[in-house]
């Protein structure tokens, strides 16, 4: 599979920056960590070692799909060379042996982030080493490198399983970020069939919600808000549920599909920035959590890790579901809060990325560096897919596929588009002899009024949000052409704050104490945003009619080929503001400035629409 086009060149970027400089051999800084001589002495309790695995783990999808002979030898090197320093045991972590995993914690400390009493990271660095080696072992076939990963796990088996440790005392946010590994050991077990793998998986799970705190699946099956699970950490809780959900796929249980439908729904309601990045942190110690549902404000932080980890979550509901949604998410998290905290030199990555706010870029050790590196490869191979019926286009924009066909044989489909600034989309299929089946074409929620064209007919309408199926005898040359409007769409939200009480007589009392609205567009799949206001003001308070349909919006031509339409709002009592896509706004330059949310006028009175109670 290939991507070309905007995910493309952010995919070549990725390949030829982070991927390639980042680490270059056992001796670079993020691998040398593991040496025995440095190990053995090591008392930081830090999360360093994490980067081994989702570089692994990245670079070895890039390598793959490229073809790229270095970097394929660099992975290669990096991954024996690991299992060279892979203790006998199993052990393959960055920390002195009285501070491993396997070594029974003080009792807990009370603390706001539910941290153990000696600060540790060793299940997380495992978790993604499993993940990274399994990986090495897909792409290149060697079983060295899945033998490595089955020594990882069974020494967790040994630990958790057989010594009854408890999981969620060697990671903080109240177990949170140890529990992660339930999803490489639900992954290694559908990818051995090795029972204890799947042994270790539930013993996990059970562990992690027995512990009160946290309650993983008790609360997700009540219903609870994802902020009211454990700390609320989007990160691990998105992790969390991957793992979940690679449980699901092992076992078929069905109140795990219930609760990570309920908590995917919690997370797509309430808790997603525009651009499709999860975000909060306002007002709270962590920058990093879920705020209450209800809460907003365009200033909520956006970690680069937790974008990594919606993506995750919907890659593996798509691959249960088949549901179009989840599909959707991909695409909107992707276009915009991924694409928008990578440089376009490919190495340097935002770690926290605001809907208003200033773009930093991080350095070398942040986590979301690999984390974006890592998210950007999870696109090929969702971008289609195949079923028992045909093939599937679940993300839109140029590029090309080879897949197999139902009935033997292969086809490869191309598209050929200006997504996500045109809204015209051209697949052509060219099946390796004429064969029937089934095309499944993603039409995107906001798509309302597409039409649809099979080899030259006429267009017909298509409904938005769901898959168009084009079940008929495919031959070279045939294509289908889906025309999508590209109007500007106007998004509301509101912060407000209702004071909830009873009177003496036991009736309810409610009453409307904060109201704050908002106002952005976006274009197609396209979040859109301005610079610094008047080139100086990170905030603006702008009259607008409370109709969309009244609005003003002008859509002025693309800079150059290949670009975004600006779009251009006239507000009252004030020069227009032009947008840009969120993403390249500011020209994705480290200190640059993107508004996405206007802040609405209120009204004369001081009304809102939906006051309640005296005023």
């Amino acid at each position: 599979m290939r991507l070309d086009g905007l995910l493309g060149e952010a995919l070549e970027a990725n390949r030829r920056g982070r991927l390639s400089t980042f680490i270059t051999g056992p001796d670079s800084p993020a691998i040398a960590i593991f040496d025995p001589a440095h190990r053995e002495h090591n008392e930081e309790g830090d999360w360093y070692g994490e980067h081994a695995g989702k570089w692994l783990a990245a670079a070895a999808k890039a390598a793959a799909r490229s073809d790229d002979a270095d970097l394929r030898g660099r992975v290669l090197a990096v991954a024996d060379h690991l299992l060279q320093v892979q203790a006998a045991d199993g052990y393959l972590g960055t920390y002195a042996p009285a501070r491993r995993f396997m070594v029974p914690q003080p009792p807990r400390p009370e603390s706001w982030n539910g941290e153990p009493a000696l600060r540790t990271w060793d299940i997380w660095t495992h978790a993604y080493l499993l993940l990274g080696l399994m990986e090495v072992h897909r792409c290149f076939g060697q079983i060295r490198h899945l033998d490595g990963a089955r020594r990882i796990a069974d020494l967790c088996w040994r630990v958790f399983c057989e010594q009854g440790l408890d999981i969620t005392s060697v990671g903080n946010h109240h177990g949170m970020s140890a529990t992660v590994l339930l999803d490489p050991a639900a992954a290694l077990y559908l990818e051995t069939g090795e029972p204890r793998y799947l042994e270790l998986a539930e013993r996990i799970l059970e562990q992690a919600n027995a512990q009160p705190r946290l309650a993983l699946l008790d609360r997700a099956l009540a219903g609870a808000d994802p902020s009211e699970i454990a700390t609320g950490k989007a990160y691990q809780l998105c992790w969390n549920l991957v793992g979940l959900a690679r449980l699901y796929r092992a076992t078929g249980r069905e109140d795990l599909r219930r609760a990570l439908d309920l908590q995917w729904q919690a997370i797509r309601d309430h808790h997603l920035s525009l651009g499709g990045g999860p975000f909060g942190g306002i007002g709270h110690r962590s920058r990093e959590v879920f705020n209450p549902a209800g809460v907003f404000d365009p200033e909520a932080y956006i970690e680069t890790c937790s974008v990594l980890a919606w993506i995750q979550l919907n890659r593996e509901l798509l691959a249960i579901t088949g549901d179009v949604r989840h599909a959707e998410e991909i695409e909107r998290s992707a276009y915009n809060d991924l694409l928008g905290a990578q440089a376009p030199n490919g190495e340097d990555w935002v770690y926290y990325s605001f809907a208003n706010g200033r773009r930093i870029h991080t350095n070398y050790w942040r986590c979301c560096k690999s984390s974006g590196a890592m998210a950007l490869e999870e696109l090929p191979a969702v971008a289609w897919a195949h079923d028992e019926r045909g093939v599937v286009a679940n993300l839109l924009g140029p590029g090309q596929a080879r897949l197999p066909l139902p009935g033997g044989g292969q086809a490869l489909l191309r598209q050929r588009t200006g997504y996500p600034f045109a809204g015209s989309v051209r697949i052509e299929v060219e099946p390796d002899a004429p064969a029937r089946f089934r095309l499944r074409v993603r039409v995107p929620a906001w798509a309302d009024g597409a039409t649809l064209a099979v080899a030259g007919g006429a267009p017909a309408p298509v409904a938005a949000g769901a898959y168009a199926d084009i079940e008929r005898e495919w031959a070279p040359g045939d294509a289908v052409v889906l025309e999508l409007p590209m109007r500007p769409r106007v998004h509301r939200r509101v912060h407000r704050n209702v004071q909830e009480s009873r009177a003496p007589d036991g009736s309810p009392v409610r009453q409307q104490v904060l109201h704050n609205a908002w106002l952005a567009l976006s274009r197609g799949p396209l979040a859109y945003a301005t610079g610094l206001i008047d080139g100086f003001k990170p905030r603006e308070t702008v009259r607008l009619p409370g109709d969309d349909a009244t609005l003003r919006i002008e859509e002025l031509p693309p800079a150059g080929e290949g670009a975004a339409p600006v779009l251009r709002l006239h507000c009252e009592g004030r020069a227009p503001l032009d947008f840009e896509p969120w993403y390249a706004a500011g020209g994705r330059r480290d200190r640059c400035w993107r508004l996405t949310w206007l802040h609405l006028a209120p009204s004369p009175d001081g009304r809102a629409h939906d006051d309640c109670g005296a005023m």
